[in-house]
């Protein structure tokens, strides 16, 4: 494999980032979009060629250094590329929705201020993420990981005159920062007991680092790979959106339409994932690691769907069922089908950034309208969108022969198969979400697409309202022009086929190899591969398998509740007020972080800073030692006087001194 052409695939982005970025007049908003898209376009069609080479023409994995940084007592911190079939199908995945998104955002963004700054932005959010999952080292990988938080700050408050931008974006950094800090944690755990940031060291030491154990105080022990794995997930937790560190994803949506599909879609919420799956040779020696990870992830793919069934934003309903997809994606790792996660995570792609991509082609319709209840029967002036939201919209709900289903029925599979510890929980958990799946994906079509035109009923209510209307003016909504639909086909034709053409193969095929190891007790997945006879019979089973009706059934209630007899809706809330006002607060979260969590942050900060900086550091430490120099120095500016017979006096006494210590010492002898 050429390292040449890896180095392009990563660097392109870059590049094309400082073009758009620092090009100014002379490049311009042609010149941003252009450089910007023609780059993606080729490090997509060079991971496209790279993913040939692994799969079909049977090259080696790469895995070596490009540069050396520094080597510091005997670590050494390098830029590397581990090229295997995990990291192959990651960059084509990555790469792919990040060029749909740029074209898309050609049109979205067309008449905004900041035109060449957003592409230079995510153009920029690309490189970062393909510097995450190309890396053969956790250097880089920190790199990656904190470069694509960074980026996503900017992008979430890229209208920065909006406050609650800025509060969204400060909120992602924080909260991103705090599951960051567990994540050096881990790293630090991994270079302590292997003295290399390498993978490939990490991973060969896993055997011996799981029989040592770290003492918490007193008697009181944890296995040392335990303690790693706990701390590098909870970087995933942050960095995916997991309870209770999801709050900031939500918020998330202050941003463009465009970035919520590039973050939300193939990159930033989808780095945890597939970081944990990474390091799968470290996790399969700490099953009590593993059983965290399950019970996490169970909790946030159901009771953060439920939060969408109340959402009235429509890009909001989306981010709450990001929130639960990537709760099915960690369920699969916490019982050890890293292959049925990343094969979610590779469907989820293309379905999520097709809706959030569809939502934008509403939201432009709707002159910047949100709300989906000022919506109601746009599918008649919006064919295209509708059609192809539907067919994101199936692949979210796991519908037979969509995308979805073959990847989401493996998890709720695999789950129900484990025997580890939480997976009772974990399997009720992902089943009921299925329904709840339905209701507010079904819901949100309903509300959108069909029903009574709403919109006539209301005024023009801002969402994406930083930028005007470029594609029209105020009146009834129409179809986006090509530049915004094509992006939609080229998400929804895989949304629609890539899970039958490919869940034989990265399923149950033994795709990815080496890039995955899974002890022999922990593989679900091998006694699924046994039962699948092909994407036709799993498509046709699925009809009779209890998850299709439990869809089903969220349809079928959100039919007669959002479109036929809609005042049940409003019966329901009313009568259980206590749980629709739990939903609505979203269990508090944010009044917990608001009221109490963040008051003693900075109970605590301003403790640290009088008691510590001001009353130690600066009243004892400088300031306490600089009045005692002081004092010494008037105390010997009075000897210092400068005048003979003080210097005689003083002479004088101290010969008297010495003469009696001369005394006393000839008196003792």
């Amino acid at each position: 494999m050429n390292p040449t052409v890896l180095v392009a695939i990563a660097l392109l982005p870059l590049f094309a980032a400082l073009i758009a970025g620092l090009g100014g007049r002379l490049v311009g908003r042609l010149g941003a979009s252009a450089v910007t898209c023609l780059a993606v376009a080729v490090s997509c069609v060079l991971s496209l060629v790279v993913l040939k080479q692994i799969c079909l023409d049977g090259v080696p994995a790469y895995d070596a250094p490009v540069y050396t940084w520094l080597v510091s007592d005997g670590v050494g911190m390098q830029v590397g590329f581990l090229i295997d079939r995990l990291t192959a199908l990651m960059m084509v995945v990555v790469t792919f929705v990040s060029l749909c998104v740029h074209i898309y955002s050609i049109g979205y963004m067309a008449d905004d201020p900041g035109y060449q700054r957003f592409f230079s932005y995510i153009s920029l959010f690309t490189f970062s993420m393909l510097m995450l999952v190309m890396a053969n080292n956790f250097m880089q990988l920190f790199f990656g990981w904190e470069a694509v938080g960074l980026v996503s700050y900017l992008l979430i408050g890229f209208w920065y005159t909006r406050p609650s931008a800025i509060a969204a974006n400060l909120k992602a950094f924080i909260v991103n920062r705090i599951g960051d800090f567990g994540f050096v944690l881990g790293i630090a755990g991994v270079v302590r007991y292997t003295g290399s940031l390498d993978y490939r060291a990490a991973f060969a030491a896993a055997p011996h680092i799981a029989t040592q154990l770290v003492p918490l105080g007193g008697a009181t022990t944890v296995g040392a790979l335990t303690l790693i794995c706990i701390c590098l997930f909870v970087g995933a937790m942050g960095k995916s959106a997991q309870v209770p560190l999801h709050v900031w994803l939500p918020d998330s949506m202050e941003g463009p339409t465009p970035i919520s599909a590039l973050i939300h879609a193939a990159t930033m919420v989808t780095a945890g994932i597939f970081m944990v799956a990474r390091m799968s040779p470290l996790f399969e020696y700490s099953s009590t690691a593993l059983s965290f990870v399950l019970v996490i992830g169970a909790t946030t793919a159901f009771f953060m769907g439920l939060l969408g069934v109340v959402a009235n934003d429509i890009k909001r309903v989306i981010a709450y069922s990001t929130l639960s997809q990537l709760g099915y994606m960690t369920v699969a790792l916490g019982v050890s089908a890293y292959g049925a996660a990343i094969f979610h995570l590779m469907t989820h792609a293309f379905f999520k950034a097709l809706l959030f991509l569809a939502a934008g082609s509403v939201i432009i319709a709707m002159h910047h309208e949100q709300d989906m209840r000022r919506m109601g029967g746009l599918a008649k002036y919006m064919p295209v969108t509708a059609v192809t939201c539907w067919i994101g919209a199936l692949a979210l709900c796991g519908t037979p022969f969509f995308a979805g289903f073959y990847s989401k029925d493996a998890i709720i599979e695999a789950v129900g198969a484990s025997h580890r510890f939480g997976s009772g929980y974990a399997y009720w958990c992902v089943l009921c979400g299925v329904f709840v799946t339905a209701l507010y994906t079904f819901r949100m079509m309903f509300l959108t697409f069909h029903g009574p035109e709403r919109f006539r009923e209301t005024a023009h209510a801002g969402g994406d309202a930083h930028h005007a209307d470029p594609h029209g003016h105020a009146g009834d909504p129409h179809e986006s022009p090509a530049v915004v639909t094509v992006p939609l086909i080229a998400l929804a034709i895989p949304s629609l086929l890539i899970g039958a053409l490919t869940a034989g193969t990265v399923l149950y095929g033994g795709y990815f190899g080496a890039a995955i190891r899974v002890l022999p007790g922990n593989n679900t997945l091998m006694g699924l591969a046994a039962e699948y006879g092909g994407p036709l019979r799993a498509g046709f089973l699925g009809f009779v398998a209890p998850p299709f009706w439990l869809a089903l059934a969220g349809a079928l209630t959100a039919w007669v509740c959002f479109l036929k007899r809609p005042e049940l809706a409003g019966a329901a809330a009313r009568r259980a007020r206590w749980l629709y006002s739990l939903l609505i607060n979203k269990y508090y979260f944010d009044w917990v972080n608001e009221r109490l969590i963040a008051p003693l942050a900075r109970l605590i900060g301003v403790g640290l800073w009088k008691g510590g900086d001001q009353a130690l550091i600066d009243g004892v430490m400088v300031n306490g030692t600089a009045e005692e120099v002081n004092w010494l120095g008037g105390v010997l500016r009075r000897v210092q006087s400068g005048y003979l017979y003080s210097y005689a006096f003083w002479m004088v006494i101290g010969l008297a001194v010495l003469l009696g210590w001369f005394l006393m010492q000839a008196m003792r002898s």
